[in-house]
């Protein structure tokens, strides 16, 4: 049987190439030999197979109230997954959205309340490099947002910030159950190949191995843009 990988409503949150965090992971478990494809889902419609894992990309601020009702209305199926130990990433406005509120600087929007956590603004808007020291290792993107979350008591982050900002306080992302938000974008999946694997071992329930030539030569890449661009970094 195919394993389903759900891409969330990737017309609206494929701004930094996050959706195609789907395609990495499908790509990464077929290079392993497993039978995996990409499941878009758009607005409004369900999704057709029961996920192995989950992704669900960053969008711009005046989609958000569309992304919301439209996961408000798959919540319990989300909840769902998530009890059931289904792998999600979320990424950027996709992690705040989860969240229990997000802070525009007006009214706000109220998030679907799946994660222990609110948005609120930060000083100034960040775009730059991001470095991050989570359990997979040391993670690499680029960061481009204007708030940071908020995690409630005893919530763990993704990881420490090596370089960057992430959500202001020296730390990025939140950890919860089986799922990862980040802020970082690349896609992050691309750019770190361990927190791809660590996730597909989460959703087939053992470790996976890419050796297919093209994973070789994706690690490799992987590899090279992060040697390059650390060398440049002054990391804390």
């Amino acid at each position: 049987m195919t394993a389903g990988i759900l891409a969330l409503y990737p017309e609206l949150t494929d701004v930094n190439g996050d959706a195609q965090n789907a395609l990495v992971l499908a790509r990464r478990a077929t290079w392993a030999g497993e039978d995996a494809e990409v499941v878009p889902v758009g607005l409004g419609e369900e999704p057709s197979v029961d996920p192995v894992a989950v992704v669900l990309g960053s969008s711009v601020d005046s989609a958000l109230p569309r992304i919301r009702d439209a996961l408000a209305a798959l919540r319990p199926r989300v909840a769902a997954w998530l009890e059931a130990g289904v792998p999600v990433l979320a990424v950027g406005t996709g992690m705040e959205v989860l969240g229990s509120r997000i802070d525009t600087g007006d009214d706000g929007i109220e998030g679907v309340g799946l994660l222990p956590a609110t948005a609120a603004p930060l000083e100034i808007r960040v775009t730059d490099d991001l470095v991050v020291d989570a359990a997979e290792g040391r993670l690499t993107g680029y960061e481009n947002h204007a708030r940071g979350l908020r995690l409630d008591p005893g919530v763990a982050p993704l990881g420490r910030v090596a370089h960057g900002i992430g959500d202001g306080r020296g730390v990025d992302g939140i950890r919860h159950g089986s799922l990862v938000g980040t802020r970082l974008h690349g896609p992050v999946l691309a750019r770190n190949p361990a927190l791809a694997d660590a996730l597909l071992a989460r959703a087939f329930h053992r470790a996976l191995r890419p050796t297919a030539d093209q994973a070789l030569a994706a690690d490799a890449a992987a590899a090279a843009i992060q040697a390059r661009l650390l060398k440049g970094l002054p990391l804390r």
